[in-house]
């Protein structure tokens, strides 16, 4: 019984979380706008115990950071701080293909990895490629990351990189909505499945150095994606809201 208490009670955790996650970056709640526990308990429908927990956890990813006097208030971040953070996880994710192809990967491992490559070749082959192939290519991509990342048999290495990938639009996905109404979105995610090839390759190659060098370089598209949104951000994302203008560091 008390076993199966507090497997509801961390499943009532992630659901706040979850929501409340959302509620920030789809600009529900706005940079500097306080949040009490009561608030959440009555936006999210869970008791307050598993909310506490969920604040405090999006204290930890940085959407959020406690008030002195109770309660806790939206971020807002600088560009820097969210250029920051894509790198770490260009880091990070190079790292776990270095050690992938270093440490070996049989024929078996790579063929979830080659499928989804060719599900996402069918995407970007697209001409103009339509928003509802964006949203597909969301949960493709981050399908893929998932796969190459899991592949370096690494633990330690795929915690640390959970925690970088919950930083602000720090995922691999970040800015793929963002980019669909953009003029250059074609060739930015022909790039992106260019290498997310090479790195393929290169891990099926045992090639380390090449295989971390390119994610590494993936991960930097990224930080274009943010440059291009940030210039369109009153068409695009809510949640870009939260990025402090250069005016405001």
């Amino acid at each position: 019984m008390a076993e199966r208490d507090a497997d509801r009670s961390v499943s009532e955790t992630v659901r706040a979380q979850l929501a409340l996650r959302d509620l920030i970056l789809s600009g529900g709640l706005r940079p500097g706008e306080r949040i009490s526990e009561l608030q959440a308990v009555e936006t999210t429908g869970v008791s307050r115990t598993p909310v506490r927990m969920a604040l405090v956890r999006l204290e930890e990813e940085g959407l959020l950071e406690a008030i002195p006097s109770g309660g806790f208030r939206v971020k807002a971040f600088s560009e820097r701080d969210i250029l920051d953070a894509i790198e770490l996880r260009g880091t990070l994710e190079g790292l776990a293909a270095r050690f992938a192809a270093e440490r070996g990967v049989s024929s078996r491992d790579l063929e979830p990895l080659k499928e989804s490559l060719s599900e996402i070749d069918l995407l970007v082959r697209q001409d103009p490629i339509s928003v509802e192939a964006f949203s597909a290519y969301v949960t493709l991509n981050a399908r893929f990351h998932a796969l190459l990342t899991e592949l370096s048999r690494s633990p330690p290495l795929l915690r640390q990189l959970d925690r970088a990938c919950a930083l602000p639009f720090a995922s691999p996905s970040g800015f793929v909505m963002a980019q669909s109404r953009l003029p250059e979105a074609n060739q930015i995610l022909l790039i992106a499945q260019d290498h997310h090839r090479g790195a393929v390759e290169a891990i099926e190659n045992r090639e380390g150095a090449r295989a971390e060098a390119i994610m590494r370089e993936h991960a930097r598209l990224a930080a274009r994606n943010l440059r291009l949104a940030l210039r369109n951000r009153t068409h695009l994302l809510q949640a870009l809201a939260l990025v402090k203008s250069p005016a405001a560091k």
